[in-house]
């Protein structure tokens, strides 16, 4: 049942990832995205109240699991920020990246059928995995946010102003603001996290995941620094987003 809730949510994203540039080669903004990503979001929801179900507890306990919860954070935030700024093509850039998170849990051995179940679940550990993976719902979202201003500046610079993409792609400024709105929401989400992290019980593994995720908040802190005190342009700052949220993904290699 789990499996079909994760093939209809991919399914609904792809659809509104491509109709949303069909659209867009008209030159028209793509108004039924936002509809696609809700009909998204609650089979993603469908699907974590089953496997956790099925789990006993947060459904955290393997890539594929994670990449899901990844796939709904982002989602969620999407839905939570990009008709509260009226970015609506965020969804059409967006729309990609959740099909590519959950394809790959999609893949062949990723996810079981029969997950083992979690007799002794730890408040803090459960509350550390779940908060920073929301806040890394946020954190990719400020990278896509970033590869909008990024190909934005491309469109500038080679002077591509008719075409469709351009037309609808939000102002620069509200971009970077933004863009530096989520990296602050996805870091203090991270933080709570890391707290989290710091009472529940430290095992090998846990501690191992927990200095990662610290090594994640510091990068992103220091970015966040160097964008207050010294200043940086915009597109250094996207491009930082987006590297470090790719580096940042390595913190799963600890699952």
């Amino acid at each position: 049942m789990d499996r079909w809730f994760l093939i209809a949510s991919t399914l609904l994203a792809a659809v509104a990832g491509v109709r949303g540039l069909l659209v867009l080669r008209h030159g028209e903004k793509s108004h039924w995205t936002v509809w696609w990503m809700i009909g998204v979001l609650l089979c993603q929801l469908g699907y974590l109240a089953v496997r956790g179900e099925m789990r006993g507890a947060c459904p955290l306990r393997s890539i594929g699991e994670i990449s899901v919860f990844l796939a709904w954070s982002l989602t969620l935030f999407y839905l939570l920020v990009g008709p509260v700024y009226r970015i609506s093509l965020l969804g059409v850039f967006t729309a990609p990246v959740v099909v590519i998170f959950q394809g790959l849990a999609l893949f062949p051995g990723q996810l079981h059928a029969a997950p083992e179940k979690i007799l002794n679940t730890n408040f803090w550990g459960e509350t550390h995995s779940a908060m920073s993976v929301l806040a890394y719902g946020a954190l990719a979202l400020a990278s896509v946010a970033g590869v909008m201003f990024l190909v934005l500046d491309h469109q500038l610079k080679e002077h591509h102003l008719k075409g469709g993409l351009f037309r609808n792609l939000p102002p620069v400024r509200e971009l970077l603001v933004s863009l530096e709105r989520l990296l602050w929401l996805g870091m203090g989400l991270l933080t709570f996290g890391v707290l989290a992290g710091l009472l529940m019980p430290h095992g090998e593994d846990a501690m191992g995941h927990l200095i990662a995720a610290v090594a994640v908040w510091v990068g992103y802190l220091v970015l966040m620094i160097v964008k207050r005190v010294r200043g940086i342009t915009g597109r250094r700052f996207a491009i930082a987003a987006v590297a470090l949220f790719v580096l940042s993904l390595g913190v799963f290699a600890f699952v």
